[in-house]
């Protein structure tokens, strides 16, 4: 049975049906107030067909702010020019642009354009007085500016809040990468003290077994049981390497914890195994500081190991001997006498870490194979070096932190730097939001005044000294401007004048005039 697929818009738009709902809700409350004068009795089928132009003009307007916010703008402000209704509908788009906006660069330019290509059609085209443009500028002024602000101010308050979450989980990052590191070297140290410790005796223990393994003094069953526990001893030398594989990391620290035994101890746990170890230790070099006596030691096991296993039978020389500020450790085995003793493979580990230790401790390791044969493990340690170019024994180098392969998790300091810059954009559109439109609203103003009053102030003191009764030719100190009548005011024969009030200019004196003279005269703004 074929199984239908249920297509991917399908599946989105399901999973999208919280903020479908919304834009209904949205276009319900935008459409409330432009449908509600065309739905009021008496119908028309032109008042009709509004309607529906109206309607489908706002429900384009929900559709395409979500991804083109600006654009629902426009399309709403030319909306304006057809239905002054739309006025409604402005504000809310404009909030919206400011909240789904990135930049304030588009908007900001199309709020410059809507005003300039505003001032040009009704100063220039249409002929309206300077009183409506000015009531047409600050509706664009504090309908379509002051809303995008509150948007741009919003819009930065939820970029805080998600830097604050990023701040948040960057240290939780960071925590749990401090714990993760102090688990990682713990099992490192672990791992270098079973490799250290453990494989140094385990080779021993191999190597006395194959000693009694070979001997002629004892009866079969006993060098039988000699040589089941060499290879008893090689089968767990091989899974303590594979546990230190499991607890070393690639990365990991060595340990630096003191070590209980001596050059001296371990020599003679060397010999005790029937090894032949000469050891040669000069007076000013037998009291070494902690950090180059650690390493001494650790220099002086490896090799020793190495020795046992691979040069069986080979005599060693152990040299320590101080030269100026620094110890030359050197363990020296001549060609071996017998093949190798038998065991699993070398991991190639036990050098690789030595000369990591060496180079914490401030020194250089050389470890080869001798012109004559043999070899030779060598190492210059410093008697006052700080370790690794200053960085505390005690404190490893620790471990890049570790990548979210889904994403790249910020660090701390870079999530304080976002949080920081969050927080000034939040503090400046919040300026901006509160003193954009009183600087745009003052600035508007004084455009506007000038345009306004030009020619039409008529002052107190001319218009105490106006004549009721005089012939208009007479009337001196009379402006060479009127203003427009007053909206409501249907008196023929009167001319209105202002007293320059600032910032709108309103008509203040109001002169009539019955065949060319003064009638009377009165002041109609308090």
């Amino acid at each position: 049975m074929t199984r239908w697929k249920v297509p991917r818009r399908v599946r989105r738009a399901i999973a999208d049906r919280p903020a479908v709902a919304r834009d209904v809700l949205l276009w319900a409350v935008v459409a409330a107030p432009l449908a509600y004068p065309r739905i009021t009795p008496p119908h028309s089928w032109r008042s009709l067909a509004l309607l529906a132009a109206v309607l489908l003009v706002v429900a384009v307007a929900v559709a395409v702010s979500r991804r083109r916010p600006l654009a629902a703008l426009v399309l709403v402000v030319l909306g304006s020019l057809a239905d002054g209704n739309f006025v409604f509908a402005i504000p809310v788009f404009s909030y919206l642009t400011g909240r789904r906006s990135a930049t304030a660069g588009p908007a900001a330019v199309a709020f410059a354009l809507i005003a300039a290509g505003g001032t040009a059609l009704n100063l220039g085209l249409l002929g309206i007085g300077t009183a409506t443009w000015f009531l047409l500028a600050s509706v664009l002024l504090f309908a379509g500016v002051f809303p995008w602000l509150v948007g741009r101010h919003r819009r930065q308050q939820q970029e805080l809040a998600e830097a604050g979450r990023r701040h948040a989980a960057a240290l939780v990052r960071e925590e749990r990468g401090v714990a993760e590191r102090i688990r990682l070297r713990e099992r490192a140290r672990i791992a270098q003290e079973m490799h250290d410790s453990l494989g140094h005796d385990l080779s021993l223990i191999a190597l006395r077994a194959a000693a009694l393994e070979v001997a002629t003094d004892l009866d079969p069953p006993h060098r039988a049981a000699a040589g089941e526990l060499r290879a008893s001893v090689g089968a767990a030398t091989e899974r303590l390497h594979e546990i230190i594989g499991l607890l070393r990391e690639a990365s990991g620290p060595n340990p630096t914890r003191p070590c209980d035994e001596g050059i001296d101890g371990l020599v003679e746990g060397a010999r005790e195994a029937g090894m032949t170890v000469r050891l040669q230790v000069t007076p000013c070099a037998a009291e070494l500081p902690t950090l180059a006596g650690r390493a001494a030691h650790r220099v002086v096991r490896e090799a020793l190991t190495n020795a046992a296993r691979y040069a069986p039978g080979a005599p060693v020389d152990v040299r320590l001997a101080r030269s100026g500020d620094r110890v030359e450790v050197a363990v020296v085995n001549a060609p071996p006498t017998a093949a190798p003793l038998p065991g699993p493979p070398s991991h190639g580990s036990g050098l690789l870490a030595l000369a990591e230790r060496v180079r914490l401790a401030g020194g250089t390791l050389d470890a080869g194979p001798r012109d004559g044969g043999g070899f030779a493990v060598r190492a210059r340690l410093p008697l006052t070096a700080t370790p690794d170019g200053g960085r505390p024994v005690d404190e490893p180098e620790q471990p890049a932190p570790v990548r979210d392969p889904a994403a790249v998790p910020e660090r701390p300091a870079d999530a304080e730097r976002r949080l920081r810059a969050a927080r000034r954009r939040v503090r400046r559109s919040l300026l901006v939001a509160l003193g954009a439109p009183a600087g745009l609203g003052l600035v508007l103003s004084l455009v506007y005044y000038p345009m306004a009053t030009a020619g039409t102030v008529l002052d107190r003191e001319t218009f105490e000294g106006l004549r009721v009764g005089a012939a208009r030719a007479e009337l001196a100190g009379l402006p060479r401007r009127q203003l427009d009548r007053p909206a409501g005011v249907d008196r023929a024969g009167c001319e209105y004048y202002t007293d320059g009030n600032f910032p709108l200019a309103q008509p203040t004196w109001r002169l009539c005039f019955v065949a060319g003279r003064l009638t009377s005269k009165e002041r109609i703004n308090q």
